[in-house]
C-alpha cells in the first residue's frame, strides 16, 4: 500500500511540474508583424491592447489589436515583445500592471 502511495504521489508531482513548464516556443526568425490602422477609441477610459501573437502548430499567427477597459484605473497594459533566445525569438506576452 505505502509504493502505491509512492508512486501515485511522483506520478502526480512529475504531472504537475510537466504542466507548469514554460510553453513559449522558439522561431530561427523573428515574425514581422502586420500593418493595420489602429481605430478610434470607442469611449473615453479605454486602454489599446496591442497586436499579439499566438502560437499556432510550428509557429506563431498574428492578432490584431483591441481597445478594452482596465478592471482599475491605477492599471496599465504592457505590450507583448519579442525576446531574443537561444536559437531563435519567442514572444513574451502582454499582461496588465499596477
Amino acid at each position: 500500500m505505502k509504493k502505491l502511495l509512492f508512486f501515485s504521489t511522483l506520478i502526480i508531482l512529475v504531472l504537475f511540474i510537466y504542466s507548469c513548464r514554460s510553453s513559449r516556443y522558439v522561431v530561427r526568425e523573428r515574425p514581422v508583424e502586420p500593418h493595420y490602422v489602429q481605430p478610434l477609441a470607442p469611449g473615453p477610459n479605454y486602454t489599446w491592447h496591442g497586436g499579439y501573437w499566438l502560437r499556432s502548430g510550428n509557429g506563431y499567427t498574428y492578432h490584431n489589436g483591441y481597445w478594452m477597459r482596465p478592471s482599475s484605473n491605477r492599471r496599465h497594459f504592457t505590450s507583448g515583445y519579442w525576446q531574443k533566445r537561444r536559437g531563435g525569438w519567442v514572444w513574451i506576452s502582454g499582461r496588465w500592471r499596477n
